[in-house]
């Protein structure tokens, strides 16, 4: 499967080497997740942008980037069936595992604006590829594929959906600062002076260098433990069902865990939704207009389990995290407890796929 860094640098290393690359590489990811969040709260403060937007635009657009870079290159180079796994697989792993995760650790804040405007748009992109993924099937059965028009049709939905999330931004009426159960701020006064006082230049620097960093460090990390597990035995259905899916979300995770630890938890709460409906628009459409898309396809590696198991646990996650937030805006928060059942079909949904691959 294409990559951002070369194959080569990691096939064949000596054991040793590749755990020295996987230190490395995660020192790096941490750190470049660090600048990344601090530029774009900052941007958010100096603009007076609500940083669950800035989440929802600058940042998921960012850490999608890898995701459609990888897919459009697996388009182009005879492989068009890894880009619809990759982005549904990566619906899955941000809003069940990274917002489920960001849930379990911190109550996070629920805002009634954003989540009532981008939260449906997420659901809606959701179910607009179900539907031209089953319609496709319905009308050319196993031959059925993501054609090139309706790539242009996701893109052209990406840039209505950035002018509008532009417009809310703007209309958005910043409320109270959100208050942890610990009772502190989720910033205080001294650090948003000093993001005040970043020049403009340098919060972008930040935002860039940050993305670029987490970007390669994740591929080096993805490929290092990868090419360790392989070395080790380990069957190759198992790192492409739990290794190469989860890798394909690695910013988004480390991203939103950092965004909480520096406490800046809108971030996460809107890359989540953002990268949800950019992984439809973006990654996505990108892909189909780079090459038609296989919906189901044995040669093109897109088997049957895409339309009755990956499709399905992708809508009832969704739906569920819609309910959830149905009762998180009248709270303003999310509760602890909603975490665990994300987690749970994440983990009930990374198993059925592992047995259902093993047992073919």
């Amino acid at each position: 499967m294409p990559a951002v860094l070369p194959q080569t640098w990691f096939a064949d290393q000596q054991w040793f080497l590749l755990l020295i690359f996987t230190v490395i590489a995660m020192v790096a990811l941490i750190k470049g997740a660090d600048w990344l969040v601090e530029g774009a709260s900052g941007l958010a403060y100096r603009f007076g942008m609500p940083k669950i937007i800035v989440g929802a635009t600058i940042v998921s657009l960012g850490t999608t980037s890898p995701e459609c870079a990888v897919s459009v290159m697996a388009a182009w180079g005879g492989e068009p069936g890894l880009a619809l796994g990759n982005a549904v697989g990566s619906i899955i792993a941000d809003t069940a595992l990274i917002f489920g995760v960001g849930c379990v650790i911190t109550v996070l804040p629920a805002d009634r604006f954003v989540l009532s405007r981008q939260g449906w748009v997420q659901f809606g992109s959701a179910l607009l590829l179900a539907g031209l993924c089953y319609f496709a099937f319905a009308q050319q059965g196993d031959a059925a594929q993501i054609d090139r028009w309706m790539g242009i049709v996701l893109l052209g939905l990406l840039a209505g959906y950035m002018f509008i999330s532009v417009k809310w931004a703007r209309q958005h009426k910043f409320g109270e600062p959100f208050i942890e159960p610990n009772g502190d701020a989720e910033t205080t006064d001294e650090t948003e002076s000093t993001k005040h006082e970043d020049s403009l230049a340098m919060l972008i620097g930040m935002i860039v260098l940050g993305l670029a960093i987490v970007i390669v460090s994740s591929d080096a990390l993805v490929q290092s433990v990868g090419e360790l597990a392989f070395q080790w035995g380990v069957p190759k259905v198992v790192i492409a069902a739990t290794l190469v899916a989860f890798g394909t979300s690695l910013p988004e995770l480390v991203v939103g865990i950092t965004s909480i630890r520096k406490g800046h938890a809108e971030l996460l709460v809107g890359n989540v939704i953002g990268a949800d409906v950019l992984n439809v628009l973006f990654v996505i459409g990108a892909s189909a207009v780079a090459k038609p898309l296989p919906v189901i396809d044995q040669s093109a590696k897109v088997p049957e389990i895409f339309l009755y198991l990956h499709l399905p646990a992708m809508l009832v996650i969704l739906l569920l995290f819609r309910g959830f937030i149905f009762s998180a805006v009248k709270k303003e928060k999310f509760s602890r407890w909603m975490g665990w059942p994300l987690l749970a079909l994440y983990v009930a949904y990374s198993v059925s796929q592992y047995v259902i691959s093993v047992g073919k």
